[in-house]
């Protein structure tokens, strides 16, 4: 089975395209591909498909086997392979996902992408809607005590659910020991993404982030939306940021007319390869 490995900023996916491939067994296969040792190495499988509603389609699954609703970092990706491989010549792009639609907008360059904007839909707030076992319309800057320690909490849901810590210093919490403890707390009876987020400037954040069946990465597209989300909603922040990851940065609006966030980011190809497993 052939197969690329690519990034946005960090966030790196083995990608397959099944337009040419058949994959039998994903959660398995995502499973033993991801393997950092005895596999290929990567946060996860995306599959590309083709799709009744869309451009494309894209399924996700963690290194862990589950099956995520959406990744923007893994958009963009596909936004570049399609192009660039040839599979369309569209420069503006509809892609199916768990989450629903999601268009693409390609900047292309002597034939090749090098930014990809996602319009990451629009911002769930109701804990009813995000899998949060919480009364009310919004949780938002909720006390959680783990470890002895209260964190105040934003949970958001951009297609898959987060929940948005804000930190004095990301670089100093330790996300291996917290990440776990929070995504699967039972809060989140579908566990959750966790983001420790620092306030710079108005329109500069900086982020790590716990995500939901693989670990800490590099970056989190869906995460970096959650987050500016949480930021705006408790006045820290301007609607348009510019998100500094581990991986690199990303720009990002959340827009007051159609109530969507937008993000722009590169995506980069790693290599080209032929799994026998």
């Amino acid at each position: 089975m052939r197969f690329t490995k690519m990034h946005g900023i960090g966030n790196d996916y083995i990608f397959v395209n099944c337009f040419e491939e058949v994959v039998q067994d994903p959660e398995r296969l995502a499973l033993l591909m991801s393997q950092q040792h005895f596999g290929v190495g990567s946060d996860g499988l995306v599959l590309i498909e083709s799709s009744e509603t869309a451009d494309f389609a894209m399924r996700i699954f963690n290194a862990d086997g589950s099956e995520a609703e959406m990744c923007g970092n893994a958009a963009r990706c596909i936004g570049k392979f399609v192009y660039e491989r040839g599979m369309t010549q569209k420069t503006e792009l509809t892609l199916e996902t768990k989450a629903g639609i999601r268009e693409l907008v390609l900047t292309v360059e002597k034939g090749k992408v090098t930014r990809v904007r996602v319009d990451m839909g629009s911002p769930e707030l109701n804990p009813r809607n995000i899998a949060v076992d919480l009364p009310g319309e919004i949780v938002l800057r909720h006390r959680l005590q783990i470890l002895g320690q209260n964190w105040y909490i934003t949970c958001v849901n951009m297609g898959n659910p987060h929940c948005v810590i804000f930190v004095k210093d990301p670089e100093a919490i330790d996300v291996a020991t917290l990440g776990p403890m929070f995504e699967n707390h039972p809060l989140f009876p579908r566990r959750t993404n966790v983001e420790f987020v620092r306030v710079i400037r108005r329109d500069v954040l900086q982020m790590r982030v716990w995500e939901r069946g693989a670990g800490e990465t590099l970056a989190c597209g869906t995460g970096a939306a959650a987050a500016l989300v949480a930021a705006v909603l408790g006045g820290l922040s301007d609607r348009t940021v510019q998100m500094k990851l581990i991986g690199g940065n990303l720009e990002l609006s959340w827009n007051a007319e159609d109530n969507h966030v937008y993000q722009s980011g590169p995506a980069e190809y790693v290599f080209d390869g032929e799994w026998l497993g």
